[in-house]
């Protein structure tokens, strides 16, 4: 579990870094296309960041209220799950 945290960790560092170049690309006033591309790059790292996150939660804390015997702690774990998938689809 500890290396996909640190390669979520990773992805969410290099998402930080393109998106202060981003920024730098925008207060100089660089070519839209350029920019965009980059911005595509930060969102392609933000949902690599994500999935690795929904595994990791899957595989832990998902699975240890799956295996539990509270029928309440199982119910809202689900929509937990499905509230976060909403909001993914956007």
């Amino acid at each position: 579990m500890k290396d996909l945290r640190q390669e979520t960790l990773i992805s969410f560092k290099k998402a930080q870094s393109h998106l202060g170049k981003i920024i730098t690309m925008m207060e100089e006033g660089k070519y839209c296309i350029d920019i965009m591309q980059q911005n595509l790059a930060v969102i392609g790292l933000l949902k690599s960041a994500h999935q690795k996150l929904m595994q990791g939660h899957l595989n832990s804390c998902f699975k240890t209220a799956m295996a539990s015997k509270n029928e309440k702690k199982k119910q809202a774990m689900i929509n937990e799950i499905l509230n976060v998938t909403k909001l993914l689809n956007r």
